[in-house]
């Protein structure tokens, strides 16, 4: 079967079950604190605005007063510290996304997102070492960043069990580089395939990749050597094709207690 097809075998996995606000507060903050790298995948790419409790210099803080910010003036800070970013959707982003993106002229290109029409998996690993797999695209509505009576009813789980992330990674590293373009029976109604984006210049070493689409902004590929497991995550038993990009793992996150 194809690496997109599968049934994993059986085992205790530690894991959390989220549902509405939930998704912010465990994903979100964990995207926002991001130390090494923050892998997306949805169908739907929107505009989202989270919590913003920085102190400013100049601007007095309110007593009671929560401000706002767009996730992505986060995921440029991110950025600037070297967080590897990945976006991989269905369809265009939404108009705000996009009017957002320009707004952070340093963010383009150290956020790479590429389309695929058949995605509709939701998935976020942030740092290697915390997964969520459910129902939320990555909007405000499903991610829990809207008010009560206004978000979505999602449902989802957390989880930083070391095999489970190594396997989550792998179906991402191979969406994202095309992996299944090959035998794609909607290639032709796709804007951009993937496999064109990892498609070496045929000048050689050292010449542009091939041209992406006006849905495909440039994008300095990482690596493909595989990074060497943690101790505390032995390698899956399924071998990668080829050799995919993981980034490397920090220490787990904590679970925290039920109150």
């Amino acid at each position: 079967m194809a690496r997109v097809d599968f049934v994993s075998p059986r085992r205790p996995v530690p894991i959390e079950l989220i549902g509405g606000r939930g998704h912010y507060e465990r994903v979100i903050a964990a995207v926002v604190a991001a130390e090494t790298s923050v892998w997306i995948a949805t169908a739907n790419l929107k505009e989202l605005m989270i919590e913003d409790a920085r102190a400013r210099p100049g601007v007095r803080r309110r007593a009671g007063k929560t401000g706002y910010r767009s996730v992505l003036a986060a995921l440029a800070e991110a950025a600037r510290r070297g967080v590897e970013l990945r976006i991989l959707c269905a369809d265009r982003p939404s108009r705000p996304f996009r009017a957002e993106l320009a707004r952070h002229p340093g963010l383009a290109a150290a956020l790479p997102v590429r389309q695929c029409p058949r995605v509709h998996l939701k998935l976020v690993v942030v740092d290697g070492a915390l997964g969520y797999v459910g129902s939320a695209n990555w909007t405000g509505a499903g991610l829990g960043a809207r008010g009560t009576g206004r978000r979505n009813f999602e449902l989802g789980v957390v989880t930083d069990d070391g095999p489970t992330l190594d396997q989550l990674q792998a179906v991402h590293d191979h969406l994202w580089r095309g992996g299944e373009c090959g035998g794609c029976k909607l290639r032709d109604l796709c804007p951009g395939p993937l496999d064109q984006l990892e498609r070496p210049d045929p000048r050689g070493a050292g010449g542009a990749t091939h041209p992406p689409s006006a849905t495909h902004p440039p994008t300095a590929h990482p690596p493909s050597a595989t990074h060497p497991p943690s101790a505390t995550h032995p390698p899956t038993a399924t071998p990668p094709t080829g050799a995919p990009h993981r980034p490397p793992r920090r220490k787990p996150l904590k679970r925290r207690k039920n109150s």
